[in-house]
């Protein structure tokens, strides 16, 4: 953990408890001296009370929403990138990242129902497969449920190169797993080009250039830790994910904690790094452990990029 999540982390936990000790100590005051009779009854309502209760009760508000609403609250966000590199055809690519696979199904059936609907061309997934080993079935039918006309690729986050590296958990669905791999298709004669970097492997990217091949060409990484050495290759779309958007945003401030080495300048969507056009997926799926599985301000999403010639 960097030190700024550290930072926004301890002054939300602590603005957090202040608001809820302070509510507890004055109900918990004014339930003694009514039960015990021993002491003047302290007043409950006042201005500056009435505030008191009322932030407590938002923030209860904000936690159910949080909680039953917004994880299944799925997004469609849908990007039309124009380039010269392609002449006479268009490509459709559905990007996904982060599903965080629980022992409970939240989103699983309906990302395969809204992603076949978008009938996409190619479907990328930039890592973070699963939470819980009981849920790698889950994780399967999923994936395997999604259809492409050309290719579904997907690269591995830092759960799977931590925890599920012997799981082969991609076995089954169609999918292939590009390890600090390039590999290139054709459509109508046109080229696009992908190459994968591990997330372990991120600081050796340059290395692999090498055998990316021609055409459009796509970066697909877990972080967006390497906006800054990517901005001003050939590189023409990097797409990543692992910030979940801050899973909690707050209002005008936004992200709580991305665990990004740039911390919050790069916390979600779209963002243009010179030539290179940069994406930050914000997840389908919820941090495990101990983390709350809630999300705030930083709803679920399906991302889509319609790569199309110039006009």
């Amino acid at each position: 953990m960097y030190p700024w999540d550290l930072f926004s982390l301890f002054i939300f936990l602590l603005l957090t408890a202040l608001v809820y000790i302070s509510e507890i100590r004055l109900l918990g005051w004014f339930i003694f001296c009514c039960l015990t009779r021993r002491c003047r009854k302290p007043i409950l309502f006042s201005k500056r009370k009435n505030i008191l209760h009322a932030v407590a009760f938002l923030g209860i508000l904000c936690f159910l929403y949080g909680y039953f609403i917004e994880p299944y609250w799925l997004k469609t966000n849908t990007y039309r990138i124009s380039t010269h590199k392609l002449k006479n055809t268009k490509i459709r690519i559905v990007h996904l990242s982060d599903i965080h696979c629980d022992q409970k199904i939240r989103n699983e059936k309906r990302v395969v129902e809204l992603v076949n609907m978008l009938k996409p061309d190619i479907i990328v997934f930039t890592g973070d497969t699963l939470n819980t080993e009981q849920a790698l079935p889950a994780f399967r039918n999923m994936m395997s449920g999604l259809k492409a006309s050309m290719a579904k690729i997907a690269v591995r986050g830092n759960f799977d190169v931590w925890w599920w590296e012997n799981y082969k958990v991609f076995d089954h669905t169609g999918f292939k797993v590009l390890d600090n791999e390039c590999i290139q298709y054709l459509k109508e004669g046109e080229k696009i080009s992908f190459i994968g970097i591990r997330f372990d492997s991120e600081e050796r990217w340059k290395y692999f250039l090498k055998d990316l091949g021609g055409g459009y060409r796509v970066l697909l990484s877990h972080t967006p830790n390497l906006a800054q050495d990517v901005s001003g290759t050939d590189i023409d779309l990097y797409l990543c994910g692992h910030t979940h958007g801050g899973q909690v945003a707050l209002p005008l401030y936004g992200a709580l904690m991305t665990l990004a080495k740039h911390g919050k300048k790069y916390e979600a969507g779209l963002y243009r790094l010179s030539q290179t056009a940069l994406y930050v997926h914000r997840g389908i799926g919820m941090e495990a452990g101990c983390a709350p599985r809630v999300r705030f301000f930083s709803r679920p999403e399906i991302a889509v990029f319609d790569i199309e010639p110039e006009q």
